[in-house]
């Protein structure tokens, strides 16, 4: 037996189960936000089978890589290959600062770049209130753009239409 079992005995028989009980369940929903979100959760299944379409250039190998990890990863995606993917950005509200070298929709978002599931499956469970997210540039070690074993931390970025930018998650 537990060395902790005869404390959570006596805390149980005086009742201090029950006030950690109380005083968790005010402490999470103290945590929840004021407001939900306008757009409601998706089902899981919703999340991992949801459809992607991308908007890379026709010649890029680490975009292809990234279609084939988002596959891979339970998404059916919708490819369009364009010689210019610039006008497609603009129209998604995709800051200049953060451009990648392809631009997808999901789920009503902007996905700019190599942005990992992780990341993509959280905003479409979270359902927060921008416009995407965003590996800014072409960061060795994200998904697509894998190099051996380098894996330096790297940000993934949120973005409003408005051009707020912050950092959404750290990996």
């Amino acid at each position: 037996m537990s060395a902790l079992f005869p404390m959570q005995r006596q805390l149980a028989i005086a009742g201090g189960v029950a006030a950690l009980v109380v005083v968790a369940a005010t402490l999470v929903k103290s945590q929840q936000p004021a407001q939900r979100p306008a757009r409601p959760n998706p089902p899981p299944a919703a999340v991992s089978n949801t459809r992607v379409v991308v908007y890379k250039s026709p010649t890029c190998g680490c975009c292809e890589a990234w279609v084939t990890y988002m596959r891979a990863n339970g998404f059916t995606v919708e490819v369009h290959d364009q010689d210019d993917v610039t006008p497609i950005k603009r129209a998604s509200g995709v800051p200049v600062a953060l451009e990648s070298c392809h631009t997808a929709q999901v789920g009503g978002y902007v996905v700019e770049g190599h942005v990992p599931v992780a990341a993509i499956r959280r905003m479409l469970r979270e359902r927060p209130p921008i416009a995407g997210l965003a590996v800014a540039g072409m960061v060795a070690g994200t998904p697509g753009m894998e190099a051996g074993n380098q894996h330096p931390p790297y940000d993934v970025t949120s973005f409003t239409r408005e051009g707020r930018t912050a950092v959404y998650e750290r990996r």
